[in-house]
């Protein structure tokens, strides 16, 4: 692996900071208190190419390597501390390469063109209200209707329902199939026969959350994604990309929080000196920035993993995948929260206020520690899966 970037990867890397600084981070407070994103900003990301940056050129998109997308990804979370932008772009760039790679022609033309172009919603539907990492109690069914999908069911905690509705698009969905399996369905949120509901999360407020409820909707065949019964793979390959990109958000915003702490205490005094004279704000600066470090590299190397062992073929390299991406998506949760929890701690009285910005990062932050693209727990599962042996899962 080359720890050094391309001229064309530390451009790009240049250019996507340069928009978070001039685009992102002058509209993150109306991002969060209007709750969307506003069409300005989709345009700007699109006119870059940062929505679905993996998709093939010929759909609209760049065709850009994962480690490509995790630079990009810790640029938008960094850019934007409220999370919101990053959770739109990791989905777009997540689901839009899962689209792309098992989609069929017709389905990528049809939906990927409008992704790319900032012009539709791509997501992934897939928790339901029992549950979101229990698949084997699912209850959303998609029944074989002539050349279609008769869909029936409730998903849960979906991101960008409202979304979906107001600019066009929809989610890959996940179903029970006929004869055992899952398929793996995209299904436009303007189908009739669907209902939504939205949900008031604590942060990352200028993406919605919420509910979808299918009332036998009807599904061409055409959005069928690869092969009958084999949806659970194509799931689970989406959400090993996705996961890389939510750690490399992390990064970012990570990097921001220590930023304004470091500029913080340089300049505020205490008892005739600055903050930063002081060993105890000196030493908790240094484990911070070694945490941040060292999980950045991690997630580098996840994403570099995906581009060296993509996730097909005879699956040599799969666990050696699962575990990188695993623990990244583990930890990089957990090192971002604490470094803007200690900074908020450092700014003291004032950190507590929305005028510091650093509570819009620790209600973002917080959705990856609780659930989304994977809890916590999930990500020890997989790893004490890969460690020990599919026999010491605890769940059959």
């Amino acid at each position: 692996m080359e720890f050094r970037l391309s001229d064309e990867e530390r451009a790009f890397q240049e250019a996507v900071r340069r928009f978070g600084d001039r685009v992102l981070r002058p509209n993150e407070r109306r991002i969060d208190s209007e709750g969307r994103i506003p069409s300005e900003v989709l345009s700007a990301m699109a006119d870059l190419g940062l929505l679905a940056m993996p998709v093939p050129e010929e759909f609209g998109g760049m065709g850009a390597s994962a480690v490509l997308t995790e630079l990009a990804a810790e640029e938008v979370g960094r850019g934007d501390f409220s999370m919101a932008t990053a959770v739109f772009f990791l989905l777009e760039a997540g689901w839009g390469h899962v689209l792309a790679r098992h989609g069929t022609d017709e389905a990528k033309r049809e939906v990927l063109p409008a992704v790319t172009g900032g012009k539709a919603f791509l997501g992934i539907a897939t928790t339901e209200p029992t549950g979101g990492s229990d698949l084997g109690a699912m209850r959303t069914t998609a029944r074989r209707n002539g050349d279609g999908f008769r869909l029936r069911g409730e998903k849960a905690f979906v991101s960008g329902v409202e979304e979906a509705k107001r600019l066009g698009g929809g989610h890959l969905t996940l179903a029970k199939a006929d004869g055992g399996g899952f398929d793996f369905l995209y299904v436009p949120t303007g189908s009739p026969g669907i209902a939504t509901q939205r949900f008031e999360n604590m942060g990352r407020m200028g993406i919605s959350t919420g509910g979808l409820a299918y009332a036998d909707v009807e599904v061409p065949g055409r959005y069928l994604l690869g092969l009958e019964r084999k949806g659970f793979e194509y799931a689970m390959e989406g959400f090993t990309v996705a996961r890389t990109f939510v750690s490399a958000a992390c990064v970012g915003a990570a990097e921001r929080a220590l930023e304004a702490g470091t500029a913080y205490v340089r300049e505020r005094h205490a008892f005739g000196q600055p903050l930063g004279k002081f060993e105890a704000i000196q030493f908790e600066l240094a484990d911070l920035y070694s945490q941040v470090e060292a999980v950045k590299w991690q997630c580098r190397r996840a994403a570099w993993l995906l581009d060296e062992y993509p996730l097909k073929g005879d699956g040599s390299h799969r666990s050696e995948v699962d575990l990188a991406v695993a623990a990244v998506k583990l930890t990089a949760p957990q090192v971002a929260f604490e470094c803007v929890k200690r900074v908020m701690m450092w700014f003291g009285a004032a950190g507590y206020t929305k005028d510091a910005g650093l509570e819009l990062g620790l209600r973002g932050i917080m959705s990856y520690l609780v659930g989304a693209e994977g809890g916590l727990n999930i990500m020890r599962i997989i790893l004490g899966r890969e460690l020990l042996g599919k026999e010491f899962v605890p769940y059959k």
